[in-house]
């Protein structure tokens, strides 16, 4: 397929990757819906449960941390079909899990083998024209978003028609072969030119962490986003489920399926970010997500009205978090080729521990507290961002370059 001159990469490949990243990340959240299935097969403690997605990201973090700078020194492609098998490993012993604690490592294993898909955005950044590059990421990140938005119901639906969370880690493994030996004929190699040794990859890493402005606060606006989104998803379900909606899990996969809209963000922040749009569309998914929370309590819990409401709010929330990680992207990938995939780990890694605070202090909140508790504390999380960027993150002059500034 011809590349196009002025995207510098084939729209076949930009989707192939989509795809690759959506199928990838899903790892990541098809125990997100099954929490209670789980925790009740495994016998492990009601308050204690959010582990069983907390653990996942944690795994995340650390692959970001130690896994995708190697993409910095080694060739890609290689790299990112070693990770994916790791992936199908972890995944086949989670099938396979006889206690919470086998399941819990496995699942921390699940964490460390998905960041092949932050592997895989970067090199879509190199492979797209500067000028293109929001665009090109915004459509990889969308495939990532599918992913990450399909995976509730997905998984939600196999355990409902088979009757057992295990088939879904199954399936899943065998899928992650069979990605493999595509990705072997169709992903480009790419050989970086980085000869700095393991090591001095990761401590270049805390340097550019602490000199890179534009990191720092992008890197916080999105944990305190991705915190909020994790928190939704993670006690939704334990909310639908129980005496105020009583829904099966096959109800519970179609609620989840609002939240696909929000996937479409991920494109459009691009093209927002390609023409200088980030600061007014950073400020919209902030408010996208606090409007999100704050609706769900508009209607007494159980009503139909009410059941719209979650529904909407599970669109608004997926809507501002997509869009506003593209966002992000796409400022720090402009700040230097050569170390785009530590930058990409750096920024990833942040927010995903927002994620796992998210996940956890959720659950133990919901139980706590209720809905109430739960939402409160997830709408916290994007105002404390939002008030960072209003004190901290001041508009660009006009005329100046908004990249500069972030």
């Amino acid at each position: 397929m011809p590349v196009p001159e002025h995207r510098g990469i084939a729209t076949g490949l930009m989707f192939f990757l989509a795809a690759c990243c959506g199928v990838i990340v899903a790892n990541l959240y098809y125990a997100q819906p099954l929490v209670g299935p789980v925790s009740a097969s495994l016998g492990l403690n009601p308050q204690a449960s959010g582990l069983i997605v907390t653990l996942t990201q944690i795994g995340y973090v650390i692959g970001l941390v130690l896994v995708v700078p190697l993409a910095d020194r080694l060739e890609n492609r290689k790299l990112i079909s070693a990770i994916v098998l790791l992936l199908a490993l972890a995944l086949l012993g989670t099938a396979l899990s006889d206690s919470a604690l086998t399941f819990l490592l496995c699942s921390l294993v699940i964490g460390i083998g998905a960041v092949a898909v932050q592997i895989i955005v970067p090199l879509s950044a190199h492979l797209a024209s500067p000028a293109y590059r929001g665009r090109v990421v915004g459509n990889v990140m969308g495939g990532l978003m599918f992913g990450i938005m399909l995976a509730r119901p997905v998984s939600s639906m196999i355990t409902d028609m088979l009757g057992s969370w295990r088939w879904v880690f199954v399936f899943s493994a065998v899928l992650m072969v069979l990605l493999v030996l595509v990705m072997q004929r169709v992903l480009p190699r790419r050989a970086p030119a980085a000869s700095m040794g393991y090591f001095a990859l990761l401590r270049s890493m805390g340097r550019l962490a602490v000199e890179t402005p534009v990191l720092q606060r992008r890197a916080f606006y999105q944990a305190m986003m991705f915190g909020a989104f994790s928190l939704f998803w993670t006690t939704t379900p334990l909310l639908l489920a129980g005496p105020d909606y009583l829904l099966s899990q096959s109800g519970i996969a179609l609620f989840a399926l609002a939240g696909v809209a929000g996937a479409i963000a991920a494109p459009v922040a691009g093209q927002l970010a390609d023409r200088g749009l980030t600061r007014p569309a950073t400020i919209g998914a902030m408010l996208s997500v606090i409007s999100a929370f704050a609706i769900t309590h508009v209607s007494a819990p159980g009503s139909h009205l009410a059941l719209a409401l979650l529904v909407l709010a599970a669109v608004l929330l997926d809507l501002g978090v997509s869009g506003n990680v593209v966002l992000g992207q796409r400022l720090i990938y402009a700040l230097g080729e050569a170390e785009r995939s530590r930058l990409n780990a750096i920024y990833m890694a942040t927010f995903f521990v927002g994620g796992a605070l998210g996940s956890a202090l959720g659950a133990w909140a919901y139980v706590s507290g209720g809905w109430l508790a739960a939402s409160l504390l997830g709408s916290l999380m994007p105002a404390c961002a939002l008030l960072v960027l209003w004190l901290a993150d001041p508009a660009p002059a006009p005329g100046s370059r908004e990249a500069e500034t972030g």
